[in-house]
């Protein structure tokens, strides 16, 4: 038995969808009247709120863990998030953590803290068909930019993936209560809001329409001046959503869409359900109603069979996209997926030098584009106090990381120039302030 925790720390690691519910669930415990600490090590409570992508992550998890213990604090320990659904009780018995909680169970969080106080069982890993969103607190204060999520799960099942395992099928948040979460949001003190899913543009409403639907509804909200959605599948880019990003002016002019590979014959061994062609195909349609439209992928080196043809098929999409940023890494074989049982998995020194080559082109194009971006004027949102006297960190439109020295507070919507570039953020210059 455990003293009933005082004060709590949560840590997320992995995608944004973590970020959204590791925010949630501090809310959730803030609602118990137990405070936060930035200090791990000063907690009653760590929360480690987990991802199951990669295998060093679930092994950083196991890391924090015995750091943790090291130290000598001996804190109530909660694993949650996508590792603690995959290996749920075998996470006890290797790492004596006192709650277990799945993604789909976190609203229960509150009560398996208080079963753990009172020495008892703390396990909740189901994935009930009650949404866990309806037993959530109201948001209540949150900053200038903020997460949504509107769809979980995946029903893709790519061959490298645990995410239809560990997050369940596909399923849609209703309309309504998307909308009125997002009004909250803007309440709260959201400017721009991103809407999240595993695969959020399969987000459809009960009469069966789509996510551009929902960005036209929520361009209708007063004081959401932004929004953004992540992450997509090529396969579910429909004209209508394609066609919001030319009509919709809050939309922003920026597209995360993960291609994994450029050679055909590793995307149907990975189960991606599209072509290089088809894929290009679709960006070139995005272009032609939004020719200033940013562009960001997801790609994978080293999956089991890629040759050195195939990984050059990788590099010349890469020439051919010009994305002005990407997320690259190396295959990661995941236990119970078909693809952790194929025949030539790559070693690793090779997909090393592989990724380090992809990464020199990604990052070449990534400062080409912010380069390109020198001389623009457009709006960005101040979210933050950078660490010079007078400056102030933000976003374009575009997803370029922002640096000005301004005395606008965060918050602030800013209309400036771009004056200088770096291969990782761009410099401003205010002109005029243009909302609060």
């Amino acid at each position: 038995m455990k003293p009933t925790p005082k004060t709590f720390h949560v840590k997320s690691f992995g995608c944004q969808m973590n970020v959204y519910d590791g925010e949630r669930m501090a809310e959730l415990m803030g609602a118990q009247g137990m405070t936060a600490t930035d200090d791990a090590n000063a907690a009653d409570l760590v929360i480690l709120n987990t991802c199951h992508i990669r295998e060093k992550a679930t092994e950083k998890v196991y890391s924090d863990i015995g750091r943790l213990r090291k130290h000598g604090s001996d804190p109530m320990i909660a694993i949650a998030g996508c590792v603690a659904q995959a290996e749920g009780a075998e996470i006890i018995k290797r790492a004596k953590v006192d709650v277990v909680v799945g993604p789909q169970a976190y609203h229960n969080l509150a009560d398996l803290v208080a079963k753990a106080a009172r020495g008892e069982a703390a396990l909740d890993t189901d994935m009930p068909l009650a949404s866990k969103f309806g037993a959530l607190p109201a948001r209540r204060k949150v900053g200038p930019t903020a997460f949504l999520t509107v769809q979980e799960g995946c029903d893709k099942f790519c061959t490298y993936c645990v995410v239809p395992y560990t997050r369940g099928a596909e399923v849609s948040r209703p309309f309504a209560a998307i909308v009125d979460e997002a009004k909250a949001l803007v309440d709260a003190g959201a400017r721009e809001i991103t809407l999240l899913g595993q695969n959020v543009n399969a987000w459809a409403d009960e009469d069966g329409r789509g996510l551009d639907h929902l960005i036209r509804a929520l361009d209708r909200v007063e004081g959401l001046n932004r929004i953004r959605y992540t992450t997509s599948h090529p396969n579910d880019m429909t004209q209508g959503l394609i066609d919001a990003h030319g009509d919709v002016e809050s939309l922003m002019p920026f597209l995360h869409l993960p291609v994994q590979s450029g050679s055909d014959r590793v995307l149907k061994a990975m189960n991606r359900s599209h072509s290089t062609d088809s894929y290009l195909r679709v960006l070139d349609r995005v272009r032609a109603v939004r020719p200033d439209i940013a562009l960001s992928g997801d790609f994978i080196v080293g999956f089991p069979g890629e040759t050195e043809a195939e990984f050059a098929d990788t590099l010349k999409l890469v020439d051919a996209v010009g994305y002005s940023q990407a997320f690259s890494f190396k295959y990661s074989p995941r236990p119970g997926t078909p693809a952790a049982e194929m025949d030539d998995q790559i070693a690793p020194g090779m997909m090393d030098e592989r990724l380090q080559r992809l990464q020199a082109s990604l990052n070449r194009d990534q400062a080409a584009f912010n380069a390109a971006t020198v001389g623009r004027v457009c709006d960005v949102l101040i979210e933050r106090r950078g660490k010079l006297p007078g400056q102030m960190l933000g976003k374009s439109p575009w997803l370029n990381s922002v640096h000005l020295v301004t005395d606008a507070t965060i918050g602030d919507i800013l209309s400036i120039e771009i004056v200088s570039a770096g291969p990782n953020s761009v410099a401003g210059a205010a002109r005029v302030k243009v909302a609060a």
